[in-house]
């Protein structure tokens, strides 16, 4: 990786990860733009090659670890600095939790109590699914399907939810930590959908909201916040398993530019993102999914 690679990247991530297009998607498009998505083995400083985790079943011994593996990695990794940018935005609502910790704030106790709720499907099936995840479905082929079945998802609900509340988007509606254990778990839940790679956590956590009852504005809160824990845990769990392998590869200056232009981008697209869809909804973004897709899918077939 360069840094011209590792600022493409890092706006990239930015820009998509909290906006309802799928982040992981467009990593693995620009990765295959950038040309890393190869199967090319990874040397040491030494010249050695890198042990992976994957057993390679003709020989027993570990697989070298590949570029392809070490930019998938970095499309989890990179994520922290999306989790940065909003512990900066948000700081006095994970304050309020800190206060509810300590007993100073019921409603900030509250707001953890269904931010932890929507977590927990996504972190049984996460690491129940992870290795079939990035092994089927770290496609382009998956993510151009899942980019097209986002979009006419998000078409349905922006239909319904106008048809329910009017063409003005309410603000009325319960407050984040005014909702029970069963609605944080049903968004946690459609938050899981999202490890289809292309599908978008931020658009399923939107939608959920939106089912819930939560105002747009609200609904991209909430689905900041949880994002806040579920990518947290990603990166680390990531970072742990393959932090070695991606130390040994890949210079560390490209991978922290990254992760601080990331921050950066990041911080922009979630103050645009709660303006906007106050204002218009879903609509624009579901027709982006699938021009997007439409460009990826004759790009392939016809070269």
């Amino acid at each position: 990786m360069t840094y011209m690679d590792g600022l493409i990247l890092g706006i990239v991530e930015g820009v998509t990860e909290y906006l309802p297009v799928s982040s992981t998607g467009h990593l693995i498009l620009t990765n295959r733009f950038l040309g890393l998505d190869v199967p090319l083995p990874l040397l040491d400083d030494e010249g050695q090659l890198i042990p992976g985790k994957r057993i390679d079943p003709a020989t027993g011994e570990p697989a070298p670890f590949t570029l392809e593996e070490a930019a998938n990695a970095y499309a989890i990794i990179i994520q922290g600095g999306a989790i940065i940018a909003v512990v900066i935005l948000y700081w006095k609502r994970l304050w309020s939790i800190v206060e509810g910790l300590l007993g100073k704030n019921r409603n900030g106790l509250l707001l953890l109590r269904n931010l932890m709720a929507g977590f927990l499907p996504a972190a049984f099936l996460g690491l129940l699914l992870d290795d079939f995840i990035e092994s089927v479905l770290f496609g382009v082929w998956p993510v151009v399907i899942a980019l097209v079945g986002g979009a006419f998802l998000m078409l349905g609900v922006e239909r319904w939810r106008r048809a329910r509340h009017g063409s003005s988007a309410p603000e009325s509606g319960p407050d984040l930590h005014e909702l029970s254990i069963r609605q944080s778990l049903l968004v946690g839940l459609l938050q899981c959908v999202a490890m289809w790679p292309g599908t978008s956590r931020s658009m399923m956590t939107i939608v959920g909201g939106y089912v819930v009852g939560l105002s747009p504005a609200r609904a991209a809160e909430f689905s900041f916040l949880l994002g806040l824990i579920t990518l947290s845990a990603a990166s680390a769990y990531k970072a742990l398993s393959l932090g070695p392998q991606m130390l040994a590869a890949l210079d560390l200056g490209p991978v922290l530019f990254g992760i601080v232009v990331a921050t950066v981008a990041a911080a922009f697209a979630v103050k645009w993102l709660v303006s906007y869809l106050t204002r218009h909804g879903l609509a624009l973004f579901a027709w982006y999914r699938l021009a997007l897709a439409a460009v990826v899918a004759a790009t392939i077939i016809w070269g």
